[in-house]
């Protein structure tokens, strides 16, 4: 783990009381990679006075060979290891050079104190002057210095793997916030749905059926299932304000968790598991269901579907909700007596695609380029439809995991739109195309 800017400024101050209060002329803190099991440990300088002090050695970074755990290896152990710059390389067996009167003297004047914690060596504190050699008391003190640095790189180390720590917990709780919205924003269209069958069944029987108030029941509860919808929708507002607060800018786009359809990409898997899906079979009910919401809004949805259409390579929960989300967005935003439009093409022989207009208001053009991103409404959030600008987030996830696109144009692309309205493009490879 790399040493922190403030425990290098400790060190940078531990080596000015060594400068001049003891008059120190060469001093250089090393700290340990990571241990490697029987292999030798690299030491990295942190700090040297003066620089030139880096380069003892004629390599960046030294080795020495750990003493056995708990014992205190002496001065001269480990100058002839860490400090002489003829030294052999680690499992070398060449003899050490002999011992001159120069090389003792200089020996007497530089010191090497281990910095340890707990019987565990965590670097070096190299230190020496040109005029003399040290006495018992500075050598108290020097070593008082080394202590003191030892445990400062203990507490850096601590502080710095609590705050990686922190920083996971709050991705985890980013994660854990947007499953949650996830989940409810998809919990949205079918509870749409139930409630406008059960407003239709209303309509359809007379009051002295004995099904009217079975509908009429499943009305009630629906407007009570939404009433709780909206509550949690005003949670997550609060909550996502406090998110944006505390959640640390580092944190990769990439690590966001995935829409959550089917339950099996909710442990966290990047792919959605894929089959060979029949898309006329997963459109009809969905095709059905819109047409009767359609019809309480007094719309009408065209839906034309080529004949024989091929199987395509996708997951059907998640296909399902992509084709939903769109075509309750493309109900919701065409006003009364407009119209929704449904239709399937062969853009390319391995390609099917699946065409979705409408002819409401269209989006306009600066905010094209966010509409795929989370809660972003863009003009739609100053007008009085609901929304929570997640469904066409999801629905990118979902179709890139099952390598398919999906692309929006407006104003809409078909001949009976003119200048208005928006299309949904949605494409899937065919199930023999891999």
């Amino acid at each position: 783990m790399p040493a922190s800017s403030e425990f290098v400024a400790l060190c940078r101050s531990q080596v000015s009381l060594l400068t001049e209060g003891l008059g120190a002329s060469l001093s250089v803190v090393y700290l340990t990679e990571e241990l490697v099991e029987d292999l030798p440990t690299q030491l990295v300088p942190i700090v040297a006075h003066p620089e030139v002090a880096r380069n003892w050695q004629p390599e960046r970074s030294r080795t020495f060979l750990p003493e056995t755990s708990g014992s205190q290896p002496d001065n001269l152990a480990w100058h002839q290891r860490a400090l002489l710059p003829n030294q052999p390389k680690a499992g070398r067996t060449d003899p050490q050079p002999a011992w001159t009167a120069e090389a003792t003297l200089m020996h007497q004047r530089q010191l090497v104190f281990p910095l340890m914690h707990e019987s565990i060596v965590m670097g070096l504190l190299v230190t020496g002057r040109d005029d003399r050699a040290w006495n018992q008391g500075e050598k108290e003190q020097i070593q008082q210095i080394a202590d003191s640095i030892a445990l400062a790189c203990v507490l850096d180390q601590r502080a710095q793997w609590l705050q990686e720590e922190e920083q996971h917990s709050r991705q985890r709780i980013a994660q854990q916030h947007d499953i949650l919205d996830n989940l409810l924003h998809q919990f949205r269209n079918p509870l749409t749905a139930l409630r406008t069958f059960g407003k239709l069944l209303v309509k359809r029987l007379n009051q002295s059926d004995r099904n009217y108030q079975i509908a009429e029941s499943i009305v009630q509860q629906s407007d009570r299932l939404q009433d709780l919808l909206q509550q949690f929708d005003r949670a997550i507002e609060i909550v996502e304000v406090d998110k944006e607060s505390v959640i640390v800018d580092s944190i990769d786009v990439q690590s966001r968790p995935q829409a959550l359809l089917p339950a099996a990409n909710a442990l966290g898997q990047n792919t959605l598991p894929l089959e060979a899906c029949d898309i006329r079979q997963l459109l009809l009910p969905l095709i059905h269901s819109a047409e009767a919401i359609a019809q309480d809004k007094q719309q009408t949805l065209n839906a034309r579907l080529t004949h024989p259409l091929p199987l395509v390579q996708a997951n059907p929960q998640a296909l399902r909700e992509v084709l939903s989300n769109i075509l309750d967005n493309a109900i919701k935003y065409t006003p009364p007596g407009g119209c929704v439009y449904l239709e399937t093409n062969e853009q390319t022989p391995a390609t099917l695609c699946i065409q979705i207009s409408d002819t409401g208001p269209g989006i306009p053009a600066q905010d094209l380029e966010h509409i795929f991103e989370r809660h972003y409404r863009g003009v739609q959030a100053e007008t009085p439809i609901p929304g929570t600008g997640l469904g066409l987030a999801i629905a990118k996830d979902l179709i890139e995991q099952m390598q398919g696109k999906i692309q929006v144009l407006s104003p809409a692309v078909h001949p009976q739109i003119l200048n208005r309205g928006t299309t949904f493009i949605v494409c899937l490879q065919h199930a023999a195309v891999r």
